[in-house]
């Protein structure tokens, strides 16, 4: 975490989870003003009664518990129409198109972070702080971000989209910490988020109703399920519901395990393999879209670093050069599997995180 030498006014990101009540708590025990900031988020109409209903309800009261045991106030920011148009229609749209989006990285930059510090910048904070999982390193008046002390939990993949601007007004409180130690400090400071569990689903999605939610909000048609040699298996319910690599979800009775290997979205056919390990699920190359760089300029190309394909994935050693202003072409030591158009490639050197981009295309 960056250190402040003055008493500064910091808006902190409380979702209603232990690592936002940890991090305004440890802010305000610095002897910051700290103000509590919950944001309304979209949430999809929920009717089936198996589901809870909108879980925002609970979230903020939740938020408001932990900021009143902190003893800081807690507003509400309503982000919803912004939410919903950068997120959620944005993660509709790349279904639509046959692409595999990861909306945590868009709406950190589009709304949780990024219009939050220009919110709050017009509200007179100085910084804006969340429970995110990573560390910021100042070098004169240069941030750069960098992975967090819990490896398992760092989520400096989600913040590539970052810039000069936004870094310098960013708190990441527990980048020091592990999960174990912050919930070690939740219940020492008698958090009622202390025991709250952990929260993986993507937040406008309730449950595990991925595939639903798709159901519900696009169009789908149902196709053939074919080998790579035209040979039929089986149906498949709509070409958005399954991603390179996949397992889960391909029914076939009688026959497999399938993989998913690729989809044809012209006529309609999901291609599948009966190994995990095909050849046809491997490349060693990729081409990255929107490419920034958290310094603001890009390393000279061809530079080799280690990039990293979806989150939670290992660090490949890997050579990035530049095909035009703002698209680069990766190239990997070792091929690597199931490299999924729309997820992010995320590029490191050691824990700084350099910078990243949209895969495109293998």
């Amino acid at each position: 975490m960056v250190k402040m030498q003055n008493k500064k006014r910091i808006a902190v990101a409380m979702s209603g989870g232990v690592d936002s009540s940890v991090a305004a708590k440890l802010l305000h025990d610095q002897g910051h003003e700290v103000v509590g900031i919950f944001l309304r988020l979209w949430r999809m109409p929920i009717n089936d009664k198996n589901n809870k209903a909108d879980s925002s309800a609970e979230a903020l009261s939740s938020a408001r518990r932990a900021a009143a045991k902190i003893g800081v106030p807690l507003q509400v920011l309503n982000f919803s129409k912004i939410f919903k148009k950068q997120v959620v229609d944005n993660f509709l749209d790349e279904y639509k198109k046959g692409r595999t989006p990861n909306p945590c990285v868009r709406c950190n930059k589009l709304v949780k972070l990024g219009f939050l510090i220009k919110q709050a910048k017009k509200l007179g904070f100085d910084f804006v702080a969340t429970g995110h999982y990573a560390n910021l390193k100042q070098t004169g008046k240069k941030f750069s971000l960098r992975k967090a002390k819990d490896k398992s939990k760092d989520q400096s993949y989600f913040l590539y989209t970052l810039n000069q601007n936004e870094l310098k007004h960013l708190i990441f409180p527990l980048g020091g910490y592990t999960k174990t130690q912050v919930r070690g400090l939740a219940k020492k400071f008698k958090l009622p988020t202390a025991e709250k569990p952990e929260s993986q689903e993507i937040c406008f999605i309730p449950g595990k109703s991925h595939n639903e939610f798709l159901k519900r909000h696009l169009k789908l048609r149902p196709g053939k399920i074919k080998t790579l040699d035209e040979k039929v298996v089986g149906a498949h319910q709509g070409l958005a519901l399954y991603t390179i690599g996949q397992r889960k979800g391909i029914k076939i009775g009688g026959t497999g395990p399938y993989y998913a290997a690729k989809m044809d979205y012209k006529t309609n056919i999901l291609y599948v393999v009966n190994s995990g390990n095909d050849k046809i699920l491997y490349n060693n190359k990729l081409t990255a879209k929107n490419v920034n760089w958290l310094a603001g300029v890009a390393p000279k190309p061809p530079f080799k670093c280690q990039a990293v394909i979806r989150y939670g994935h290992q660090p490949e050693k890997c050579v990035v050069a530049k095909i035009n202003k703002n698209n680069y072409q990766v190239k990997f030591a070792k091929a690597q599997r199931a490299i999924a158009p729309g997820q992010s490639v995320v590029f490191y050197s050691g824990q700084e995180v350099l910078g990243g981009g949209i895969i495109c295309q293998n």
